[in-house]
Protein backbone atom coordinates (compact mmCIF):
# COMPACT_ATOMS: atom_id res chain seq x y z
CA UNK A 1 0.00 0.00 0.00
CA UNK A 2 2.89 2.30 0.76
CA UNK A 3 4.41 1.63 -2.68
CA UNK A 4 1.06 2.46 -4.26
CA UNK A 5 0.75 5.75 -2.40
CA UNK A 6 4.32 6.68 -3.28
CA UNK A 7 3.71 5.96 -6.96
CA UNK A 8 0.56 8.11 -6.96
CA UNK A 9 2.10 10.99 -5.00
CA UNK A 10 5.08 11.08 -7.35
CA UNK A 11 2.89 11.93 -10.31
CA UNK A 12 0.77 15.02 -9.74
CA UNK A 13 -1.40 14.33 -12.78
CA UNK A 14 -1.77 10.62 -12.25
CA UNK A 15 -5.36 9.47 -11.62
CA UNK A 16 -6.20 7.91 -8.30
CA UNK A 17 -6.24 4.08 -8.37
CA UNK A 18 -9.65 2.47 -8.62
CA UNK A 19 -10.79 1.61 -5.10
CA UNK A 20 -12.51 -1.69 -5.97
CA UNK A 21 -9.60 -2.89 -8.08
CA UNK A 22 -7.11 -1.95 -5.36
CA UNK A 23 -9.16 -3.76 -2.71
CA UNK A 24 -9.41 -6.88 -4.95
CA UNK A 25 -5.68 -6.99 -5.53
CA UNK A 26 -4.91 -6.40 -1.86
CA UNK A 27 -7.17 -9.25 -0.72
CA UNK A 28 -5.57 -11.65 -3.24
CA UNK A 29 -2.01 -10.70 -2.44
CA UNK A 30 -1.31 -9.23 -5.88
CA UNK A 31 0.96 -6.26 -6.60
CA UNK A 32 -0.91 -2.98 -6.34
CA UNK A 33 1.44 -0.94 -8.51
CA UNK A 34 1.75 -3.25 -11.53
CA UNK A 35 -0.57 -3.69 -14.45
CA UNK A 36 -0.43 -7.27 -15.73
CA UNK A 37 0.09 -7.69 -19.45
CA UNK A 38 -0.64 -10.71 -21.61
CA UNK A 39 3.11 -11.27 -21.72
CA UNK A 40 3.26 -11.36 -17.90
CA UNK A 41 0.46 -13.91 -17.85
CA UNK A 42 2.12 -16.13 -20.45
CA UNK A 43 5.35 -16.15 -18.43
CA UNK A 44 3.54 -17.08 -15.22
CA UNK A 45 1.40 -19.73 -16.94
CA UNK A 46 4.38 -21.40 -18.62
CA UNK A 47 6.27 -21.51 -15.32
CA UNK A 48 3.36 -23.44 -13.80
CA UNK A 49 3.01 -25.76 -16.82
CA UNK A 50 6.72 -26.65 -16.80
CA UNK A 51 6.20 -28.21 -13.37
CA UNK A 52 3.08 -30.19 -14.21
CA UNK A 53 3.07 -31.11 -17.91
CA UNK A 54 5.23 -33.44 -19.96
CA UNK A 55 8.13 -31.87 -21.83
CA UNK A 56 6.73 -32.34 -25.33
CA UNK A 57 3.46 -30.64 -24.37
CA UNK A 58 5.27 -27.69 -22.79
CA UNK A 59 7.52 -27.40 -25.85
CA UNK A 60 4.42 -27.04 -27.99
CA UNK A 61 3.06 -24.32 -25.70
CA UNK A 62 6.39 -22.49 -25.74
CA UNK A 63 6.55 -22.63 -29.53
CA UNK A 64 3.07 -21.12 -29.86
CA UNK A 65 3.93 -18.41 -27.34
CA UNK A 66 7.29 -17.57 -28.90
CA UNK A 67 6.26 -17.56 -32.56
CA UNK A 68 2.67 -16.29 -32.46
CA UNK A 69 1.24 -15.16 -29.13
CA UNK A 70 4.03 -13.06 -27.66
CA UNK A 71 4.83 -11.00 -30.80
CA UNK A 72 1.16 -10.16 -31.38
CA UNK A 73 -0.37 -9.92 -27.91
CA UNK A 74 2.28 -9.58 -25.17
CA UNK A 75 2.06 -5.80 -24.87
CA UNK A 76 -1.71 -5.66 -24.29
CA UNK A 77 -3.03 -5.19 -20.77
CA UNK A 78 -4.50 -8.51 -19.73
CA UNK A 79 -7.77 -6.98 -18.51
CA UNK A 80 -8.20 -5.15 -21.81
CA UNK A 81 -7.53 -8.01 -24.19
CA UNK A 82 -10.54 -8.40 -26.45
CA UNK A 83 -11.92 -10.77 -29.06
CA UNK A 84 -10.82 -8.41 -31.84
CA UNK A 85 -7.20 -8.58 -30.66
CA UNK A 86 -7.21 -12.37 -30.75
CA UNK A 87 -8.96 -12.42 -34.12
CA UNK A 88 -6.40 -9.98 -35.53
CA UNK A 89 -3.56 -12.23 -34.34
CA UNK A 90 -5.08 -15.28 -36.03
CA UNK A 91 -5.82 -13.38 -39.22
CA UNK A 92 -2.20 -12.25 -39.21
CA UNK A 93 -1.16 -15.91 -39.46
CA UNK A 94 -2.99 -16.15 -42.79
CA UNK A 95 -1.26 -13.00 -44.01
CA UNK A 96 2.10 -14.42 -42.96
CA UNK A 97 1.31 -17.66 -44.78
CA UNK A 98 0.97 -15.71 -48.02
CA UNK A 99 4.39 -14.15 -47.46
CA UNK A 100 5.95 -17.53 -46.63
CA UNK A 101 4.38 -19.18 -49.70
CA UNK A 102 5.75 -16.43 -51.96
CA UNK A 103 9.22 -16.64 -50.39
CA UNK A 104 9.24 -20.45 -50.68
CA UNK A 105 8.26 -20.25 -54.36
CA UNK A 106 10.98 -17.70 -55.04
CA UNK A 107 13.55 -19.90 -53.28
CA UNK A 108 12.49 -22.95 -55.32
CA UNK A 109 13.03 -20.94 -58.49
CA UNK A 110 16.42 -19.75 -57.27
CA UNK A 111 17.47 -23.30 -56.39
CA UNK A 112 16.72 -24.30 -60.00
CA UNK A 113 18.95 -21.47 -61.25
CA UNK A 114 21.82 -22.79 -59.15
CA UNK A 115 21.87 -26.20 -60.87
CA UNK A 116 23.99 -27.14 -63.86
CA UNK A 117 21.79 -29.56 -65.88
CA UNK A 118 24.37 -30.52 -68.50
CA UNK A 119 26.38 -32.73 -66.17
CA UNK A 120 30.10 -32.67 -65.51
CA UNK A 121 32.08 -29.58 -64.63
CA UNK A 122 30.58 -26.38 -66.09
CA UNK A 123 32.79 -24.02 -68.12
CA UNK A 124 34.34 -21.00 -66.43
CA UNK A 125 31.64 -18.45 -67.43
CA UNK A 126 28.91 -20.77 -66.13
CA UNK A 127 30.80 -21.37 -62.90
CA UNK A 128 30.87 -17.63 -62.31
CA UNK A 129 27.17 -17.35 -63.05
CA UNK A 130 26.33 -20.28 -60.77
CA UNK A 131 28.43 -18.77 -57.98
CA UNK A 132 26.49 -15.52 -58.29
CA UNK A 133 23.17 -17.38 -58.25
CA UNK A 134 24.24 -19.34 -55.15
CA UNK A 135 25.16 -16.08 -53.43
CA UNK A 136 21.65 -14.80 -54.14
CA UNK A 137 20.22 -18.04 -52.76
CA UNK A 138 22.23 -17.70 -49.55
CA UNK A 139 20.78 -14.22 -49.01
CA UNK A 140 17.17 -15.38 -49.38
CA UNK A 141 14.95 -16.43 -46.44
CA UNK A 142 15.07 -20.18 -45.75
CA UNK A 143 12.21 -22.51 -46.58
CA UNK A 144 9.49 -22.30 -43.94
CA UNK A 145 6.38 -24.33 -43.23
CA UNK A 146 2.96 -22.80 -43.54
CA UNK A 147 0.73 -22.68 -40.46
CA UNK A 148 -2.27 -24.82 -41.32
CA UNK A 149 -5.81 -24.88 -39.99
CA UNK A 150 -5.04 -27.50 -37.37
CA UNK A 151 -2.07 -25.47 -36.11
CA UNK A 152 -4.21 -22.33 -35.86
CA UNK A 153 -6.70 -24.27 -33.77
CA UNK A 154 -3.84 -25.42 -31.52
CA UNK A 155 -2.53 -21.85 -31.15
CA UNK A 156 -5.98 -20.59 -30.20
CA UNK A 157 -6.32 -23.52 -27.78
CA UNK A 158 -3.01 -22.60 -26.11
CA UNK A 159 -4.13 -18.99 -25.61
CA UNK A 160 -7.54 -20.08 -24.36
CA UNK A 161 -5.89 -22.39 -21.81
CA UNK A 162 -3.62 -19.59 -20.60
CA UNK A 163 -6.55 -17.20 -20.23
CA UNK A 164 -8.58 -19.82 -18.36
CA UNK A 165 -5.61 -20.03 -16.00
CA UNK A 166 -5.89 -16.25 -15.55
CA UNK A 167 -9.59 -16.60 -14.76
CA UNK A 168 -8.77 -19.24 -12.19
CA UNK A 169 -6.30 -16.83 -10.58
CA UNK A 170 -9.04 -14.14 -10.67
CA UNK A 171 -6.94 -11.83 -12.85
CA UNK A 172 -9.77 -11.55 -15.39
CA UNK A 173 -13.37 -12.73 -15.71
CA UNK A 174 -13.69 -13.09 -19.51
CA UNK A 175 -11.82 -15.29 -21.99
CA UNK A 176 -11.77 -13.65 -25.44
CA UNK A 177 -10.06 -16.63 -27.09
CA UNK A 178 -13.14 -18.74 -26.38
CA UNK A 179 -15.25 -16.50 -28.60
CA UNK A 180 -13.14 -16.52 -31.77
CA UNK A 181 -14.52 -18.56 -34.66
CA UNK A 182 -12.08 -20.64 -36.69
CA UNK A 183 -12.62 -22.97 -39.60
CA UNK A 184 -12.44 -26.52 -38.32
CA UNK A 185 -9.57 -28.60 -39.63
CA UNK A 186 -10.79 -32.12 -40.25
CA UNK A 187 -8.37 -34.97 -40.77
CA UNK A 188 -8.88 -36.45 -44.23
CA UNK A 189 -10.86 -39.66 -44.29
CA UNK A 190 -8.80 -42.75 -45.00
CA UNK A 191 -8.95 -44.06 -48.55
CA UNK A 192 -8.17 -47.63 -49.56
CA UNK A 193 -5.36 -48.30 -52.01
CA UNK A 194 -7.52 -49.93 -54.68
CA UNK A 195 -5.96 -51.23 -57.90
CA UNK A 196 -7.18 -48.17 -59.80
CA UNK A 197 -5.69 -45.75 -57.25
CA UNK A 198 -2.40 -47.64 -57.21
CA UNK A 199 -2.22 -47.46 -61.01
CA UNK A 200 -2.91 -43.74 -60.95
CA UNK A 201 -0.29 -43.19 -58.25
CA UNK A 202 2.32 -45.09 -60.26
CA UNK A 203 1.51 -42.93 -63.26
CA UNK A 204 1.47 -39.51 -61.56
CA UNK A 205 3.19 -40.02 -58.20
CA UNK A 206 0.26 -38.31 -56.46
CA UNK A 207 -1.60 -39.77 -53.47
CA UNK A 208 -5.41 -39.53 -53.65
CA UNK A 209 -5.55 -38.48 -49.99
CA UNK A 210 -3.19 -37.53 -47.18
CA UNK A 211 -4.43 -40.63 -45.32
CA UNK A 212 -4.16 -43.84 -47.32
CA UNK A 213 -4.80 -47.37 -46.07
CA UNK A 214 -3.51 -50.69 -47.37
CA UNK A 215 -5.70 -53.58 -48.34
CA UNK A 216 -5.19 -56.81 -46.35
CA UNK A 217 -3.15 -58.17 -49.28
CA UNK A 218 -0.90 -55.10 -49.31
CA UNK A 219 -0.48 -55.24 -45.53
CA UNK A 220 0.47 -58.90 -45.84
CA UNK A 221 3.03 -58.03 -48.52
CA UNK A 222 4.57 -55.44 -46.22
CA UNK A 223 4.80 -57.83 -43.27
CA UNK A 224 6.31 -60.49 -45.56
CA UNK A 225 8.95 -57.96 -46.63
CA UNK A 226 9.60 -56.97 -43.01
CA UNK A 227 9.88 -60.56 -41.77
CA UNK A 228 13.38 -61.44 -40.75
CA UNK A 229 14.24 -57.86 -39.84
CA UNK A 230 14.81 -56.56 -36.33
CA UNK A 231 11.53 -54.65 -36.33
CA UNK A 232 9.23 -57.26 -37.81
CA UNK A 233 7.58 -57.95 -34.44
CA UNK A 234 7.12 -54.21 -33.90
CA UNK A 235 5.30 -53.73 -37.21
CA UNK A 236 3.23 -56.86 -36.61
CA UNK A 237 2.13 -55.59 -33.19
CA UNK A 238 1.29 -52.10 -34.49
CA UNK A 239 -0.60 -53.37 -37.53
CA UNK A 240 -2.68 -55.94 -35.67
CA UNK A 241 -3.30 -54.26 -32.32
CA UNK A 242 -3.21 -50.51 -32.87
CA UNK A 243 -0.40 -49.26 -30.63
CA UNK A 244 1.08 -45.88 -31.47
CA UNK A 245 4.71 -45.63 -32.52
CA UNK A 246 5.82 -44.22 -29.17
CA UNK A 247 3.80 -46.82 -27.26
CA UNK A 248 5.40 -49.65 -29.23
CA UNK A 249 8.93 -48.31 -28.78
CA UNK A 250 8.30 -47.75 -25.06
CA UNK A 251 6.75 -51.17 -24.39
CA UNK A 252 8.34 -53.12 -21.51
CA UNK A 253 8.62 -56.90 -21.35
CA UNK A 254 7.32 -56.64 -17.78
CA UNK A 255 3.97 -55.53 -19.22
CA UNK A 256 3.69 -58.38 -21.74
CA UNK A 257 1.97 -61.58 -20.61
CA UNK A 258 2.07 -64.59 -22.93
CA UNK A 259 -0.14 -66.58 -20.53
CA UNK A 260 -3.02 -64.11 -20.54
CA UNK A 261 -2.26 -62.89 -24.09
CA UNK A 262 -2.17 -59.24 -23.02
CA UNK A 263 0.02 -56.19 -23.48
CA UNK A 264 -0.34 -53.39 -20.95
CA UNK A 265 0.44 -49.97 -22.40
CA UNK A 266 2.05 -48.09 -19.50
CA UNK A 267 4.82 -45.99 -21.06
CA UNK A 268 5.77 -44.46 -24.38
CA UNK A 269 8.96 -43.01 -25.81
CA UNK A 270 8.54 -39.76 -27.71
CA UNK A 271 10.96 -37.28 -29.22
CA UNK A 272 11.69 -33.95 -27.56
CA UNK A 273 13.53 -32.09 -30.32
CA UNK A 274 15.65 -35.08 -31.26
CA UNK A 275 16.13 -36.54 -27.80
CA UNK A 276 13.96 -39.58 -26.94
CA UNK A 277 12.20 -39.27 -23.59
CA UNK A 278 9.94 -41.69 -21.71
CA UNK A 279 6.53 -40.41 -20.67
CA UNK A 280 3.10 -41.63 -19.74
CA UNK A 281 0.83 -42.49 -22.69
CA UNK A 282 -0.50 -39.58 -24.74
CA UNK A 283 -4.03 -39.86 -23.39
CA UNK A 284 -5.79 -41.70 -20.61
CA UNK A 285 -7.49 -43.74 -23.30
CA UNK A 286 -4.10 -44.94 -24.56
CA UNK A 287 -3.13 -46.44 -21.21
CA UNK A 288 -4.69 -49.82 -20.66
CA UNK A 289 -4.52 -53.49 -21.50
CA UNK A 290 -4.54 -54.74 -25.09
CA UNK A 291 -5.56 -58.33 -25.77
CA UNK A 292 -3.40 -59.95 -28.45
CA UNK A 293 -4.07 -62.98 -30.63
CA UNK A 294 -2.14 -66.26 -30.65
CA UNK A 295 -0.26 -65.28 -33.80
CA UNK A 296 1.07 -62.15 -32.14
CA UNK A 297 2.05 -64.16 -29.07
CA UNK A 298 4.13 -66.46 -31.31
CA UNK A 299 5.75 -63.47 -33.02
CA UNK A 300 6.66 -61.84 -29.70
CA UNK A 301 8.01 -65.12 -28.29
CA UNK A 302 10.28 -65.51 -31.29
CA UNK A 303 11.36 -61.88 -30.99
CA UNK A 304 12.17 -62.33 -27.30
CA UNK A 305 14.27 -65.42 -28.03
CA UNK A 306 16.18 -63.53 -30.72
CA UNK A 307 16.77 -60.60 -28.36
CA UNK A 308 18.10 -62.90 -25.62
CA UNK A 309 20.44 -64.54 -28.14
CA UNK A 310 21.75 -61.15 -29.26
CA UNK A 311 22.32 -60.18 -25.64
CA UNK A 312 24.27 -63.38 -24.92
CA UNK A 313 26.40 -63.01 -28.05
CA UNK A 314 27.31 -59.40 -27.27
CA UNK A 315 28.21 -60.14 -23.65
CA UNK A 316 30.28 -63.15 -24.73
CA UNK A 317 32.14 -60.93 -27.20
CA UNK A 318 32.80 -58.35 -24.48
CA UNK A 319 30.45 -55.81 -26.03
CA UNK A 320 28.09 -53.69 -23.90
CA UNK A 321 24.39 -54.45 -23.53
CA UNK A 322 21.92 -52.04 -21.91
CA UNK A 323 19.30 -53.92 -19.89
CA UNK A 324 16.47 -51.46 -20.52
CA UNK A 325 13.76 -54.10 -20.33
CA UNK A 326 12.22 -52.80 -23.56
CA UNK A 327 10.59 -55.16 -26.03
CA UNK A 328 12.11 -53.34 -29.00
CA UNK A 329 15.66 -52.02 -28.69
CA UNK A 330 18.71 -50.92 -30.61
CA UNK A 331 21.41 -53.51 -31.31
CA UNK A 332 23.05 -52.84 -27.93
CA UNK A 333 19.82 -53.11 -25.95
CA UNK A 334 19.42 -49.33 -25.60
CA UNK A 335 16.20 -47.47 -26.28
CA UNK A 336 15.13 -47.56 -29.88
CA UNK A 337 14.83 -44.05 -31.31
CA UNK A 338 11.27 -43.52 -32.64
CA UNK A 339 12.65 -41.89 -35.79
CA UNK A 340 14.60 -45.06 -36.57
CA UNK A 341 11.33 -46.98 -36.69
CA UNK A 342 9.89 -44.56 -39.25
CA UNK A 343 13.09 -44.72 -41.29
CA UNK A 344 13.02 -48.51 -41.46
CA UNK A 345 9.29 -48.49 -42.27
CA UNK A 346 9.79 -46.18 -45.26
CA UNK A 347 12.72 -48.25 -46.50
CA UNK A 348 10.75 -51.50 -46.43
CA UNK A 349 7.76 -49.88 -48.18
CA UNK A 350 10.05 -48.61 -50.95
CA UNK A 351 11.89 -51.91 -51.34
CA UNK A 352 8.61 -53.84 -51.49
CA UNK A 353 7.32 -51.37 -54.13
CA UNK A 354 4.13 -50.79 -52.16
CA UNK A 355 1.95 -47.67 -52.39
CA UNK A 356 2.87 -45.30 -49.53
CA UNK A 357 1.05 -45.05 -46.22
CA UNK A 358 2.01 -43.23 -43.04
CA UNK A 359 3.35 -45.29 -40.16
CA UNK A 360 0.74 -43.78 -37.83
CA UNK A 361 -1.97 -45.15 -40.14
CA UNK A 362 -0.54 -48.66 -40.13
CA UNK A 363 -2.04 -49.10 -36.67
CA UNK A 364 -5.54 -48.53 -37.99
CA UNK A 365 -5.46 -51.86 -39.83
CA UNK A 366 -6.06 -52.58 -43.47
CA UNK A 367 -9.51 -51.06 -43.91
CA UNK A 368 -10.72 -49.75 -40.55
CA UNK A 369 -10.69 -46.12 -41.72
CA UNK A 370 -12.67 -46.82 -44.87
CA UNK A 371 -16.44 -46.79 -44.46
Amino acid sequence: VGDLLEAVSGKSKAPLPDLAETRRRLVRGQKLTATMTVGDLLDEWLDVKRKSKRATTVNGYESHVRVHLRPALAAYRLDRLGVSHVQQMLDGIDDQNEVIAAENAARHEQVARCKWPAGGRPPAPERERLAAEKAKLAAMPPFRRLTGKASKQAIRRTLRTALNFAIGREYITFNPAAHVELETAKRPKGMLWTAERVARWRETGEKPSAVMVWTPRQLGAFLDAAEGGRLYAFFHLIAHHGLRRGEGVGQDWANVSFETKTVRVAKEIVVDGWKPIETDPKTDGSAGTVHIDSGTVDVLRAHQAQQLQERAERLEAGLPWADTGKVFTAEDGAWLHPAEVSKVFKRIVAEADLPPVNLRDLRHGAASLVK
